[in-house]
């Protein structure tokens, strides 16, 4: 794509990028084909060719942000299927993620929309604050209905329809310390132990070191960190992104001085996309760009972590057929996608892929509450699709898609590495049955 952007333009870092990225965009249109929102709407400005074209005149033309780029830039859900299939190698990402940032900086959006967004910056980051919502979010649970038939208030219905019926308690397995495996030590690591997944539930995090530990990994939960950064990232609030990356980079760093790491495990595909970002975010700033892309190296999602061990024989294998949902974050952003379904195989369970196993579930961390209509289209055409293979149980790797899907589905919705670990000695996870064990019995 031929580009115009004066000497004067290209001087700021990150026009530039984003100049370099636009200039490897051919039109090729293979975009289309694999994103789910021009998939659902049909509607060219709402594809990656067509926000690129909208990005391209905004920053092009140095002006500010208009009502018609939102709104195509906010139905984005930055699932990244466009750059799994783009042969050009358009990062994409990047490039949304500086739009994003632009509109933040020049766009004054409507009062109840720019609260909205206040609002789950300064409570979803947060696990007590997050926690405390979600039990007052029971009082407003009747008035759900009532308040998605408002246009401006359709998010606080659907916040209060993704609202748990209960909340579980805070695990003191996320308090800062060490919990050491058993045996040989075969590893150390750390864990991050984020936000709303903390909140949501926190078994999935407790599950993983029990796991870890039993197979002689020693786990540190290190002092000070947080939130990835990635909600308030996407929403176009930098500062905020990048204060959340710093303190992350700061915990971890001193993890490393203190004993070394040989990975920072995260439970939460979205948030590993993030980190794994890091060196990107903060290769500006001079006291964190090195640190930043040592933290970036070390990121592994669980799955891709358990992959490079050399793992036992399971203990049990149940045979249960499970969905496999690949999360946008795990698939697109960290390009994983044969370690967990080869372990969750490996554990005995029967692995099946749903149809359009590359189309988003409409999670994407707050869409499915500022873009509840398009959100709710895709979790049904996923949920659709994960009923059509017969599964008894639902896997994957991400909390948002985890309650996105089960707002849906009529099947159990599991973090994969519950079931790894009922697989190698530990409880049986809720929903789940044990077909091998049913045959026997018999």
């Amino acid at each position: 794509m031929q580009t115009n952007f004066s000497l004067a333009q290209l001087a700021d870092p990150h026009v530039a990028e984003s100049e370099k990225i636009l200039r490897k965009c051919v039109h090729c249109g293979f975009c289309t084909a694999t994103c789910p929102t021009y998939v659902t709407l049909g509607n060219e400005l709402d594809s990656p060719r067509g926000r690129i074209y909208l990005i391209k005149d905004m920053l092009e033309n140095g002006r500010a942000a208009d009502k018609e780029i939102v709104t195509h830039i906010d139905r984005c859900l930055s699932c990244l299927a466009c750059m799994t299939t783009c042969p050009s190698g358009v990062n994409y990402m990047h490039l949304v993620d500086h739009a994003r940032a632009h509109i933040e900086e020049t766009y004054r959006r409507p009062l109840l929309d720019r609260l909205t967004r206040a609002m789950l910056a300064f409570v979803l980051p947060y696990p007590s604050r997050f926690r405390a919502a979600l039990k007052l979010a029971k009082l407003g649970q009747p008035f759900a209905g009532l308040f998605e038939k408002i246009p401006a208030l359709k998010p606080l219905g659907a916040m209060l329809k993704l609202a748990p019926a209960s909340v579980p308690a805070a695990s003191p397995m996320a308090s800062p310390g060490i919990h050491a495996g058993h045996g040989t030590r075969k590893g150390r690591v750390a864990i991050l132990t984020g936000c709303a997944q903390s909140v949501l539930d926190p078994a999935i995090n407790d599950t993983t070191i029990a796991l870890l530990t039993r197979l002689g990994v020693e786990v540190v939960v290190p002092d000070g960190e947080g939130c990835c950064g990635a909600l308030v990232h996407h929403m176009g609030r930098e500062e905020a992104a990048l204060a959340s990356a710093r303190r992350n980079v700061d915990a971890w760093t001193r993890a490393i001085e203190q004993g070394g790491l040989d990975a920072i495990v995260i439970t939460a595909s979205g948030c590993g996309t993030t980190i794994k970002d890091y060196g990107f975010m903060l290769r500006l700033d001079p006291a964190y760009a090195d640190k930043a892309a040592r933290v970036s190296a070390l990121a592994k999602d669980i799955t891709e972590y358990l992959a490079s061990l050399d793992l036992p024989e399971p203990v049990r294998k149940p045979g249960t057929v499970v969905a496999y949902h690949s999360a946008c974050s795990m698939q697109h952003g960290q390009k994983i996608t044969r370690q967990p379904k080869e372990l969750l195989a490996k554990a005995g369970f029967v692995v099946r892929e749903p149809r359009e196993g590359h189309l988003c579930c409409g999670s994407a961390g707050t869409y499915n509450i500022l873009q509840s209509e398009i959100s709710a289209r895709l979790r049904d055409r996923k949920v659709r699709n994960i009923e059509a293979t017969g599964a008894e149980i639902v896997a994957t790797g991400n909390i948002g898609c985890i309650t996105q899907i089960a707002s849906a589905a009529k099947l159990p919705v599991v973090h994969t590495i519950k079931l790894l670990d009922w697989a190698y000695g530990g409880p049986q996870p809720e929903g789940v049955s044990d077909n091998r064990a049913a045959v026997a019995a018999e």
